[in-house]
């Protein structure tokens, strides 16, 4: 079960004006689940993306950078599930332009106007012959209000399905801003198997779109990890449709400001969400760098904690083995850090414990003290690096027995 988190209510994600949705059981990988869904543009929405460094990038992260290159008015997207069309070659490819060839017959638009995702097991064909034949179906299901269904038909193994939505009012209009995720597995993304779409119904200049969909990702989807395990499919993408009347050309527009909050408070929602489904995971860990030279290096000691399988399963079973910790700051690769001015807390709520000063255990601490934080299902790691003004997030999980349970399981 996830950690303290339930998906909203379809009540709850508002629907954004220029966008519709429909989803469909198109049998890609396992017969009577719903794996497939379209998402329909309308004339003048503004697109943008980031996705995966991964070298092995899969088919259609190839042809979504393709097709967004060109510079075409994008009208569609395309999501299915349980096959991931990575380490397919030039069939792959082929797939991909398929899928995107068969949504514009069906909508009247140009393939370059499509973009494709898949998500799920690599290495394996996409039966594009039973994605096609579902897509009928998706554009019969077609309407603003199904966010919530989508968020269910992009899910892999995911335990629950993750949206997100929030209205805000600017200069006497309402902006809507929507959004959905899956993930809970070979979870590090390298934003530029996660997937991310925010659509809203803000006007946004091309340029501004692509900066705030990059610092968007890099506020959310690029601070967290389940396991290390950077997808060959990571993508995240940011809809515009300029419906509600607000239009911002540049970031000093007035209410941009507030509007940026508000779209990266929903990314940084999604984004948690997908950590609080991880494989198998019982806790919700925080790790709040503080005190760096550069973010940088404030990020990579979170993720050196984040990702260490020794400190994630030591949170699992509430072991104040915490010197695991340490060991992952010093390997963080800052070659001259100096251990004597790193503090380390553990925290939950208003129960804050010191565990490291001075190059080694605080005389404070006692096991017990760090036992009981950690025992709480969301816990906050807390470094000082003494060392500057910089500071970073990473949110992460812990690693129980479930977490080898499911991967091993995956294929089944």
């Amino acid at each position: 079960m996830p950690v303290n988190y339930a998906t909203p209510a379809a009540e709850q994600l508002h629907p954004v004006a220029g966008v519709r949705l429909g989803i469909a059981e198109a049998g890609i990988r396992k017969l009577g689940r719903r794996d497939l869904t379209l998402i329909a543009l309308d004339p003048g929405c503004r697109v943008a993306g980031v996705f995966t460094q991964n070298r092995f990038c899969a088919a259609p992260v190839q042809l979504c950078r393709r097709h967004l290159e060109l510079g075409s008015e994008i009208r569609a997207l395309v999501i299915n599930t349980g096959v991931a069309n990575a380490g397919t070659g030039e069939p792959g490819i082929q797939a991909a332009w398929q899928t995107c060839a068969a949504v514009g017959r069906l909508l009247g638009i140009e393939e370059r106007q499509v973009l494709p995702f898949s998500t799920g097991v690599i290495l394996e064909p996409l039966p594009v012959d039973r994605l096609v034949a579902g897509l009928p179906a998706c554009v019969a299901d077609l309407a603003a209000e199904r966010w919530h269904a989508a968020a269910h038909a992009i899910m892999t193994t995911d335990t629950v399905a993750k949206a997100a939505s929030r209205r805000i009012e600017i200069d006497g209009r309402t902006v809507t801003i929507t959004g959905i995720s899956k993930g809970a597995g070979m979870i590090k993304p390298n934003m530029a198997t996660m997937l991310g779409f925010v659509a809203t119904d803000a006007g946004i200049a091309a340029p501004l779109l692509r900066r705030l969909t990059r610092e968007a990702a890099d506020e959310s989807f690029n601070c967290i990890t389940v396991d290390g395990d950077t997808s060959t499919n990571d993508s995240f993408v940011v809809v515009a449709s300029g419906r509600s009347g607000v239009e911002f050309a540049d970031a000093d527009a007035p209410g941009y400001a507030a509007f940026r909050e508000a779209l990266i408070g929903v990314a940084v929602e999604l984004a948690q969400a997908i950590i609080r489904d991880g494989e198998g995971a019982t806790k919700f860990i925080s790790v709040a760098v503080d005190h760096g030279r550069e973010r940088d290096e404030c990020r990579r000691v979170g993720y050196a904690i984040g990702h260490s399988p020794l400190v994630k399963t030591a949170f699992f079973a509430s072991d104040p083995n915490l010197g695991r910790i340490l060991a992952a700051i010093g390997y963080a690769g800052i070659d001259d850090l100096d251990v004597a001015g790193i503090r380390v807390w553990l925290e939950s709520g208003d129960d804050k414990v010191l565990v490291a000063e001075n190059g080694g255990r605080a005389p404070s601490y006692r096991e017990e003290d760090g036992a009981r934080v950690m025992q709480a299902s969301e816990i906050t790691v807390r470094v000082d690096l003494g060392r500057g003004n910089a500071s970073a997030k990473v949110y992460t999980c812990d690693f129980s027995y479930d977490y080898v349970k499911i991967n091993a399981d995956y294929r089944s």
